[in-house]
């Protein structure tokens, strides 16, 4: 575009000065031509790089989920296959032998029909229990109150002394039964136990432990968390698996892709969130794809992360940010697009503020002549 500009200002030149002579050609306007084309480009470079900044630090990446299994066991089914084969979240990925699993499931809940069931004898022996202590005590006070009469009348003269005798011995009677209702009621209590959550601490224990076994059965078969494709699939049908955070048996590679390029901090102060944007790439020479500003990320250090440690497919080439840029996340504005494009490829990037719209074309024509000289392969052989 520069020279195109050079070349239309060296044309009028041409005109006034040669052709029609309408100005004379001495060492005042030759110095005056020069410097004008210098002058002007600079100054225009230098506002385009503001009001419309360019970044050839363009990197495409995609998330990388390592799958694990979650339970250990025999593999018998594998349901994907290697090689940019596509999945939809929730496809099968693998399933283990679910048998251990079940028949686990079925022992606790038989423990938990029999706990259960005697639980609940217990309450009702307890509810008894505390009927019949309650049946004593009424008993025993009823008594006291007799030998309280008794002793009165037999102070008086009005009663005898068997009658007194006899109520004594009722009550001794009912303080025995009550004695012995309160400690068949303590033995149902320990019986029962603690209590937990409002059940009882075995029935609780064993409702643990069969959650615990429905998720490890539900684990027998793993799914896939995103669309993704399949990659270092490593698992095969008959293959034995361990729940080991480390022991990955596939990788699957997100299939929309995060766009990310470095800029000056400086080139950044008109940049805002919605911004169009244009990117080229040279593998898809000729062609401008569309998009706009998802944010800028005002902090250091996540070009330079490593790529594994942020769970990033590693790109073509290692992105390094310049001293004292930082990074900015584009969308595609058709978000197919970002499943065809590779992880890890390359290219430029403009952004249109919205300041001084009219000398946009300038960078549009630029990015475009790069574009169409992504169609030369500079090799000899």
């Amino acid at each position: 575009m520069e020279i195109l500009l050079v070349g239309i200002y060296a044309v009028f030149v041409w005109l006034i000065f040669i052709k029609f002579k309408w100005l004379p050609w001495n060492i005042t306007t030759q110095v005056i031509v020069v410097l004008i084309p210098i002058v002007g480009l600079t100054v225009l470079i230098l506002t385009l790089n503001v009001v419309a900044p360019s970044s050839h630090e363009l990197r495409v990446y995609r998330y990388q989920v390592p799958i694990v299994s979650q339970v250990a066991g025999r593999v018998i089914e594998v349901g994907v296959e290697e090689g940019n084969r596509p999945v939809k979240q929730g496809d099968v990925l693998f399933r283990v032998d679910p048998t251990p699993f079940e028949n686990t499931l079925r022992v606790l809940k038989a423990q938990l029909a029999g706990a259960e069931g005697d639980t609940k004898r217990l309450r009702e022996q307890l509810k008894e229990s505390v009927t019949a202590t309650n049946g004593v005590r009424s008993k025993l006070e009823l008594a006291r109150k007799r030998v309280a009469q008794y002793r009165d009348l037999a102070a008086s003269g009005a009663g005898n002394r068997f009658d007194l005798e006899a109520a004594e011995a009722d009550v001794a009677n009912y303080e025995a039964q009550l004695a012995g209702s309160v400690a068949a009621q303590g033995q149902i209590q320990a019986q029962l136990g603690a209590t937990f959550d409002g059940d009882v601490s075995t029935v609780a224990k064993i409702k643990a432990d069969i959650i615990q076994a429905q998720w490890q059965l539900d684990q027998s078969v793993t799914r896939s968390p995103c669309d993704c494709v399949v990659v270092n699939l490593q698992l095969r049908r008959g293959a034995y698996v361990t729940a080991m955070p480390f022991n990955n048996v596939m990788t699957l590679i997100e299939q929309r892709g995060q766009v990310v390029a470095l800029y000056a901090q400086n080139e950044l102060h008109q940049v805002h969130p919605g911004d169009e944007a244009e990117f080229v790439l040279p593998t898809y020479p000729g062609k401008i794809f569309k998009g706009k500003v998802d944010s800028v990320v005002w902090a250091q250090g996540l070009a330079q992360a490593r790529s594994d440690a942020q769970g990033y497919l590693a790109p073509a080439a290692v992105l390094t940010a310049p001293p004292g840029g930082f990074a900015v996340k584009f969308d595609f504005q058709d978000p197919a697009i970002a499943e065809e494009i590779g992880a890890g490829a390359s290219g430029d990037v403009a952004i249109y503020t919205q300041t001084a719209k009219a000398i946009h074309i300038i960078r549009k024509v630029l990015l475009r002549v790069s574009s169409y000289t992504n169609y030369i392969v500079p090799k000899l052989h």
